[in-house]
């Protein structure tokens, strides 16, 4: 065997989405060889997802032209050769427009290959005593294998041109049984879990996702954040993201014993038990943050501000964040605002004006609107672009407004006076009320969701839609 030594590490894009090539530095003398085979740092580096294997798995084959596959796995894979030779074949048998694509390439100990979940994976020997290892990111279990695709090695829609004939290949029964193309029925894509299905957001994200096949949403009764049965009967191995628009949201009643307890119940245990299950098992977990995580002194909020929450609410959502900030892959989305489908200030005013009574509403705070729909939209091209993982601010974009000149908006918009609405201090609003204390100046900066390619729309646009509905 001739292994071509001191390579540069290096990758290479192959025809199947998410199915890599590398070449591995080897070092050899006349004693042998050694190369570093997995390097975390390095391979992180060089763009490799970070996949967290759990599990290493030696193929030892005897003989050249042993041939196995074609198995697609609900797991990731890193697969090298630790000695001999062979001609890989890959083929994506995963939903989507790829479905049926085909690579090969032949490999020796200074080449590995990452293969995504559900796309086929088979090999044939080319030299005596070859030796393969593969990495998975899951433990295998008898379970599991009933969640395997498979393909058959001779497929005439994949035409693999096996260097060693297939009649004169060393195959098992089982592989020679596998269905053609044809008859594969596709590994479906890992699901999303939305909690807080049936609130505001919850209904804007069974909108955005409508159809999606892979989606799955849970209301309170699907899924109670306070009752640890929720966290352990499922299998987590099965879901790639969870989208937490579950909150306690009662910001003056959350200044009560009773509702402290609950909104830490909500915002914050619930929240460090949704972390635990992402962090286990490598999920995704979007979490809907406040700008009452400020105490508003700022004109304009960045996502790098330091938490300053005035009242139990905004101290709920602030440590709820800092928990989720310690998850691997996570997205905080800080909106403001919130307009969606449901009771909400908005609707309020449209319906005083309706009825023609003349209210006060504050002055003095400031910030923008965040539809439900544009929230729903932010998340999900956050998760559909690659986005970096982090903290990004979310509200509608234009002229930040005070909740006074928002109702004057909402009654010209729905053909009454504008002069109905009268403005007023927070201070003068709330005297001689139990009420927590609200952030001045909520208004989020927009940069650094603008620079992922996402342009959130005007709130006066998104208004006039709202109350045209």
């Amino acid at each position: 065997m001739s292994i071509e030594f001191s390579k540069k590490l290096a990758s290479t894009e192959t025809s199947i989405p998410g199915v890599v090539l590398y070449d591995l530095p080897v070092h050899g003398d006349n004693r042998g060889w050694f190369k570093e085979n997995w390097q975390r740092e390095k391979m992180l580096d060089l763009g490799l997802p970070d996949f967290s294997p759990v599990q290493n798995n030696i193929s030892f084959n005897e003989k050249a032209g042993t041939t196995r596959g074609i198995h697609a796995e609900p797991w990731d894979k890193f697969i090298s050769v630790a000695t001999g030779r062979i001609f890989g074949a890959w083929v994506d048998l995963r939903e989507g427009e790829s479905f049926g694509a085909v690579f090969t390439a032949e490999m020796d100990p200074s080449q590995a290959i990452f293969i995504p979940r559900g796309v086929g994976n088979a090999f044939q020997t080319l030299e005596d005593n070859t030796a393969y290892t593969y990495l998975v990111n899951d433990h295998w279990s008898a379970d599991a294998q009933g969640q395997y695709t498979f393909l058959n090695l001779s497929d005439e829609t994949a035409a693999i041109a096996w260097p060693i004939p297939l009649e004169e290949a060393e195959l098992s029964d089982k592989d020679k049984a596998h269905p053609r193309l044809a008859q594969v029925s596709p590994m479906g894509a890992k699901k999303i879990l939305v909690l807080g299905a049936d609130g505001q957001l919850g209904k804007a994200l069974r909108a955005a996702y409508n159809g999606k096949n892979n989606v799955e949403f849970a209301a309170r009764t699907d899924f109670n954040l306070t009752s640890e049965s929720s966290y352990t009967g499922r299998n987590w191995k099965n879901y790639s993201t969870i989208i937490n628009a579950a909150a306690y949201t009662a910001v003056d009643a959350a200044e009560t014993p009773d509702g402290r307890a609950a909104a830490w119940a909500v915002n914050v245990t619930a929240v460090a038990n949704l972390a635990k299950v992402a962090t286990a098992h490598g999920i995704t977990l979007v979490h809907v943050s406040s700008d009452y995580v400020f105490d508003g002194t700022a004109a304009t909020h960045d996502e790098d501000e330091v938490f300053t929450p005035l009242g139990v609410y905004g101290q709920s959502k602030a440590a709820g964040d800092a928990i989720v900030s310690t998850v691997p892959r996570h997205f905080i989305v800080r909106t403001s605002w919130v307009i969606g489908e449901g009771s909400n200030f908005v609707r309020t005013m449209a319906s005083l004006a309706a009825r023609g009574i003349a209210p006060s509403v504050v002055n003095d705070q400031i910030g923008r609107l965040s539809f439900t729909e544009d929230i729903a939209a932010g998340i999900k091209h956050l998760l559909e672009t690659g986005a970096d993982y982090g903290v990004y601010n979310l509200s509608n974009e234009g002229e930040p407004q005070s909740w006074s000149d928002i109702a004057a908006d909402v009654y010209e918009l729905t053909g009454h006076s504008r002069e109905a609405v009268t403005g007023i201090s927070t201070e003068e609003y709330f005297k001689g009320k139990d009420a927590a204390p609200r952030p001045l100046k909520s208004a989020l900066d927009l940069t650094r969701i603008k620079a992922t390619g996402f342009e959130p729309t005007s709130a006066a646009v998104r208004l006039a839609e709202y109350l045209d509905k």
